[in-house]
Protein backbone atom coordinates (compact mmCIF):
# COMPACT_ATOMS: atom_id res chain seq x y z
CA UNK A 1 0.00 0.00 0.00
CA UNK A 2 1.38 3.26 -0.96
CA UNK A 3 1.70 5.97 1.86
CA UNK A 4 -1.66 7.66 1.27
CA UNK A 5 -0.96 10.97 2.89
CA UNK A 6 0.67 12.81 -0.05
CA UNK A 7 -2.18 12.15 -2.00
CA UNK A 8 -4.85 13.34 0.67
CA UNK A 9 -2.85 16.45 1.09
CA UNK A 10 -3.03 17.02 -2.49
CA UNK A 11 -7.09 16.50 -2.70
CA UNK A 12 -7.58 18.67 0.49
CA UNK A 13 -5.63 21.43 -0.84
CA UNK A 14 -7.79 21.86 -4.17
CA UNK A 15 -10.75 20.94 -1.91
CA UNK A 16 -10.13 23.75 0.52
CA UNK A 17 -9.26 26.19 -2.51
CA UNK A 18 -12.80 25.30 -4.08
CA UNK A 19 -14.69 25.38 -0.92
CA UNK A 20 -13.75 28.61 0.05
CA UNK A 21 -14.94 30.15 -3.18
CA UNK A 22 -18.06 28.47 -2.85
CA UNK A 23 -18.19 30.22 0.84
CA UNK A 24 -16.93 33.38 -0.78
CA UNK A 25 -19.77 33.28 -3.49
CA UNK A 26 -22.28 33.10 -1.25
CA UNK A 27 -20.85 35.90 0.99
CA UNK A 28 -18.71 37.82 -1.42
CA UNK A 29 -16.15 40.64 0.61
CA UNK A 30 -16.43 43.81 -0.24
CA UNK A 31 -13.32 44.74 0.63
CA UNK A 32 -10.09 44.43 -2.14
CA UNK A 33 -7.49 44.54 -0.17
CA UNK A 34 -8.93 41.16 1.53
CA UNK A 35 -10.24 39.42 -2.20
CA UNK A 36 -6.90 40.13 -3.50
CA UNK A 37 -4.99 38.70 -0.55
CA UNK A 38 -7.49 35.82 -0.69
CA UNK A 39 -6.63 35.48 -4.29
CA UNK A 40 -2.91 35.46 -3.58
CA UNK A 41 -3.52 32.16 -1.32
CA UNK A 42 -5.84 30.97 -3.75
CA UNK A 43 -2.57 30.77 -6.46
CA UNK A 44 -0.57 29.82 -3.79
CA UNK A 45 -2.48 26.85 -2.98
CA UNK A 46 -3.09 25.79 -5.68
CA UNK A 47 0.64 26.04 -6.72
CA UNK A 48 1.50 23.93 -4.05
CA UNK A 49 -1.05 21.37 -5.08
CA UNK A 50 0.72 21.13 -8.46
CA UNK A 51 3.88 20.52 -7.57
CA UNK A 52 2.85 17.77 -4.69
CA UNK A 53 0.75 16.37 -7.26
CA UNK A 54 3.35 16.26 -10.28
CA UNK A 55 5.99 14.64 -7.69
CA UNK A 56 3.12 11.72 -7.28
CA UNK A 57 2.67 11.40 -10.68
CA UNK A 58 6.17 11.07 -11.46
CA UNK A 59 6.96 8.46 -8.91
CA UNK A 60 3.55 7.01 -10.45
CA UNK A 61 4.63 6.75 -13.89
CA UNK A 62 8.35 6.97 -13.79
CA UNK A 63 9.59 4.45 -11.14
CA UNK A 64 9.13 1.32 -13.26
CA UNK A 65 9.86 1.97 -17.12
CA UNK A 66 6.88 3.93 -18.07
CA UNK A 67 2.97 2.77 -16.52
CA UNK A 68 0.80 4.72 -17.80
CA UNK A 69 -2.06 2.92 -16.67
CA UNK A 70 -5.82 4.63 -16.64
CA UNK A 71 -5.87 5.93 -13.56
CA UNK A 72 -2.56 7.70 -14.07
CA UNK A 73 -3.78 9.11 -17.31
CA UNK A 74 -6.87 10.37 -15.70
CA UNK A 75 -4.99 11.73 -13.09
CA UNK A 76 -2.19 12.92 -15.30
CA UNK A 77 -4.79 15.10 -17.98
CA UNK A 78 -5.94 16.66 -14.46
CA UNK A 79 -3.32 17.89 -13.39
CA UNK A 80 -2.23 19.44 -16.72
CA UNK A 81 -5.92 20.70 -16.91
CA UNK A 82 -5.09 22.70 -13.50
CA UNK A 83 -2.04 23.66 -14.44
CA UNK A 84 -3.46 25.01 -17.40
CA UNK A 85 -5.76 26.93 -15.50
CA UNK A 86 -3.60 28.44 -13.08
CA UNK A 87 -0.53 29.90 -15.86
CA UNK A 88 -4.26 31.10 -17.84
CA UNK A 89 -5.64 32.74 -14.38
CA UNK A 90 -2.45 34.71 -14.28
CA UNK A 91 -3.39 36.90 -16.99
CA UNK A 92 -6.78 36.52 -17.28
CA UNK A 93 -8.06 36.13 -13.69
CA UNK A 94 -10.31 33.42 -14.39
CA UNK A 95 -10.81 32.19 -10.50
CA UNK A 96 -14.74 31.21 -11.21
CA UNK A 97 -13.05 28.36 -13.09
CA UNK A 98 -11.74 26.64 -10.14
CA UNK A 99 -15.36 26.08 -9.07
CA UNK A 100 -15.47 23.63 -12.32
CA UNK A 101 -11.80 22.13 -12.38
CA UNK A 102 -10.69 21.82 -8.94
CA UNK A 103 -13.11 19.64 -7.35
CA UNK A 104 -12.83 16.49 -9.95
CA UNK A 105 -8.99 16.80 -9.69
CA UNK A 106 -9.54 16.61 -5.83
CA UNK A 107 -10.92 13.50 -6.62
CA UNK A 108 -8.90 12.25 -9.34
CA UNK A 109 -5.60 12.92 -7.85
CA UNK A 110 -6.25 10.36 -5.52
CA UNK A 111 -7.10 7.21 -7.63
CA UNK A 112 -3.95 5.93 -8.42
CA UNK A 113 -3.01 5.75 -4.58
CA UNK A 114 -5.69 3.04 -4.79
CA UNK A 115 -6.10 1.59 -7.94
CA UNK A 116 -2.35 0.69 -8.46
CA UNK A 117 -2.64 -1.22 -12.11
CA UNK A 118 -0.26 -1.87 -14.03
CA UNK A 119 0.08 -0.70 -17.88
CA UNK A 120 3.99 -0.34 -19.43
CA UNK A 121 3.82 1.31 -22.80
CA UNK A 122 6.29 -0.50 -25.48
CA UNK A 123 8.68 1.38 -26.74
CA UNK A 124 9.49 3.37 -23.63
CA UNK A 125 12.94 4.04 -24.24
CA UNK A 126 11.97 5.98 -27.98
CA UNK A 127 12.25 9.75 -27.37
CA UNK A 128 9.79 10.44 -29.92
CA UNK A 129 7.32 7.51 -29.12
CA UNK A 130 6.93 9.48 -25.66
CA UNK A 131 6.82 13.15 -27.12
CA UNK A 132 3.81 11.74 -28.71
CA UNK A 133 2.22 10.28 -25.58
CA UNK A 134 3.20 13.60 -23.84
CA UNK A 135 1.67 15.75 -27.05
CA UNK A 136 -1.71 13.83 -26.83
CA UNK A 137 -2.28 14.51 -23.29
CA UNK A 138 -1.33 17.86 -23.36
CA UNK A 139 -4.27 17.90 -25.97
CA UNK A 140 -6.61 16.57 -24.16
CA UNK A 141 -6.10 18.86 -20.85
CA UNK A 142 -6.63 21.67 -23.11
CA UNK A 143 -9.80 19.99 -24.66
CA UNK A 144 -10.81 19.14 -20.93
CA UNK A 145 -10.04 23.10 -20.11
CA UNK A 146 -11.87 24.33 -22.68
CA UNK A 147 -14.95 22.00 -22.09
CA UNK A 148 -15.41 23.54 -18.08
CA UNK A 149 -14.66 26.82 -19.52
CA UNK A 150 -17.55 26.43 -22.00
CA UNK A 151 -19.83 25.04 -18.93
CA UNK A 152 -18.72 28.61 -17.25
CA UNK A 153 -19.64 30.48 -20.42
CA UNK A 154 -23.03 28.84 -20.64
CA UNK A 155 -23.81 29.65 -16.89
CA UNK A 156 -22.42 33.37 -17.66
CA UNK A 157 -24.32 33.62 -20.64
CA UNK A 158 -27.55 32.56 -18.48
CA UNK A 159 -27.07 34.82 -15.91
CA UNK A 160 -26.42 37.87 -18.59
CA UNK A 161 -30.27 37.12 -19.49
CA UNK A 162 -31.42 36.82 -16.19
CA UNK A 163 -32.43 33.69 -16.44
CA UNK A 164 -32.55 30.93 -13.54
CA UNK A 165 -29.58 28.68 -13.07
CA UNK A 166 -28.51 26.18 -10.46
CA UNK A 167 -25.01 27.30 -10.37
CA UNK A 168 -24.61 30.92 -8.86
CA UNK A 169 -21.34 32.09 -9.89
CA UNK A 170 -19.80 35.92 -9.10
CA UNK A 171 -16.92 37.78 -11.14
CA UNK A 172 -17.17 36.69 -14.57
CA UNK A 173 -15.14 37.80 -17.10
CA UNK A 174 -16.65 40.04 -19.81
CA UNK A 175 -18.31 36.95 -22.81
CA UNK A 176 -15.89 38.65 -25.19
CA UNK A 177 -12.70 37.94 -23.27
CA UNK A 178 -14.29 34.28 -22.38
CA UNK A 179 -15.00 33.51 -26.10
CA UNK A 180 -11.72 34.58 -27.29
CA UNK A 181 -9.83 32.74 -24.32
CA UNK A 182 -12.23 29.61 -25.43
CA UNK A 183 -11.01 29.69 -28.94
CA UNK A 184 -7.30 29.88 -28.43
CA UNK A 185 -7.61 27.33 -26.29
CA UNK A 186 -9.31 24.93 -29.34
CA UNK A 187 -6.76 26.19 -31.54
CA UNK A 188 -3.99 25.55 -29.74
CA UNK A 189 -5.26 21.69 -28.55
CA UNK A 190 -6.53 21.75 -32.42
CA UNK A 191 -2.67 21.71 -33.39
CA UNK A 192 -1.80 19.37 -30.77
CA UNK A 193 -4.45 16.72 -31.51
CA UNK A 194 -3.47 17.06 -34.85
CA UNK A 195 0.25 16.13 -34.24
CA UNK A 196 -1.02 13.35 -31.91
CA UNK A 197 -2.92 11.52 -34.88
CA UNK A 198 -0.39 12.07 -37.62
CA UNK A 199 1.91 10.94 -35.58
CA UNK A 200 -0.33 8.06 -34.43
CA UNK A 201 -0.46 7.27 -37.96
CA UNK A 202 3.47 7.16 -38.24
CA UNK A 203 4.19 4.87 -35.36
CA UNK A 204 1.93 2.29 -36.26
CA UNK A 205 3.57 1.98 -39.57
CA UNK A 206 7.15 2.55 -38.17
CA UNK A 207 6.99 0.58 -34.49
CA UNK A 208 4.68 -1.70 -34.53
CA UNK A 209 4.34 -2.43 -38.20
CA UNK A 210 0.35 -2.23 -38.79
CA UNK A 211 -1.59 0.22 -40.33
CA UNK A 212 -3.56 2.32 -38.17
CA UNK A 213 -6.77 0.17 -37.11
CA UNK A 214 -10.04 2.06 -37.44
CA UNK A 215 -11.27 1.12 -33.85
CA UNK A 216 -14.00 2.70 -32.06
CA UNK A 217 -10.57 4.89 -30.36
CA UNK A 218 -9.66 6.30 -33.74
CA UNK A 219 -13.41 6.48 -34.87
CA UNK A 220 -14.42 8.72 -32.15
CA UNK A 221 -10.62 10.71 -32.09
CA UNK A 222 -10.99 11.63 -36.20
CA UNK A 223 -14.57 12.68 -35.18
CA UNK A 224 -13.58 15.00 -32.57
CA UNK A 225 -11.28 16.49 -34.65
CA UNK A 226 -13.56 17.47 -37.69
CA UNK A 227 -16.22 19.16 -34.80
CA UNK A 228 -13.47 21.07 -34.11
CA UNK A 229 -11.73 21.91 -37.34
CA UNK A 230 -15.68 22.65 -38.36
CA UNK A 231 -16.13 24.90 -35.03
CA UNK A 232 -12.89 26.73 -36.07
CA UNK A 233 -13.81 27.37 -39.74
CA UNK A 234 -17.36 28.29 -38.31
CA UNK A 235 -15.69 31.09 -35.91
CA UNK A 236 -13.63 32.99 -38.39
CA UNK A 237 -15.49 32.73 -41.55
CA UNK A 238 -18.75 32.86 -39.86
CA UNK A 239 -18.24 34.07 -36.48
CA UNK A 240 -19.82 31.65 -34.40
CA UNK A 241 -20.05 32.26 -30.92
CA UNK A 242 -22.21 32.09 -27.82
CA UNK A 243 -24.21 28.97 -27.40
CA UNK A 244 -23.89 27.00 -30.65
CA UNK A 245 -19.86 27.48 -29.97
CA UNK A 246 -20.05 26.30 -26.96
CA UNK A 247 -22.47 22.96 -27.97
CA UNK A 248 -19.73 22.46 -30.83
CA UNK A 249 -17.14 22.24 -27.91
CA UNK A 250 -18.72 19.79 -25.46
CA UNK A 251 -19.68 17.43 -28.62
CA UNK A 252 -16.22 17.56 -29.77
CA UNK A 253 -14.75 17.11 -25.88
CA UNK A 254 -17.33 13.92 -25.37
CA UNK A 255 -16.14 12.13 -28.41
CA UNK A 256 -12.72 12.50 -27.09
CA UNK A 257 -13.69 11.03 -23.53
CA UNK A 258 -15.27 8.38 -25.39
CA UNK A 259 -12.10 7.75 -27.81
CA UNK A 260 -9.08 7.83 -25.06
CA UNK A 261 -10.90 7.67 -21.41
CA UNK A 262 -13.64 5.36 -23.07
CA UNK A 263 -11.03 3.45 -24.76
CA UNK A 264 -8.91 2.51 -21.77
CA UNK A 265 -11.05 2.24 -19.08
CA UNK A 266 -12.44 -1.22 -21.14
CA UNK A 267 -9.07 -2.26 -22.43
CA UNK A 268 -6.87 -2.08 -18.96
CA UNK A 269 -10.04 -2.29 -16.41
CA UNK A 270 -12.91 -4.03 -17.84
CA UNK A 271 -10.88 -6.47 -20.24
CA UNK A 272 -7.17 -6.14 -18.08
CA UNK A 273 -5.41 -5.95 -20.91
Amino acid sequence: MQNLIPYFIVAFIYMAVAIDFWREAKTPENNASVRLNALKLHSAMIALGLLIHGWLLHQSIFSVGFNLGFYQSISAILWLTVLVYWVTDRNHQLYSLQAFVLPPAAIFSLLPAFFTETHFLPESGNHLFLAHIWVAMIAYSLFTFAALHALLMAIAERNLHHKTTLIKLPNFPPLMVMESLLFKMIGFGFVLLTITLASGMWFSEEIFHKPMQFNHKTIFSIASWFIYASLLFGRYQYGWRGLKAIRWTLAGFLLLVLAYIGSKFVSQILLGH
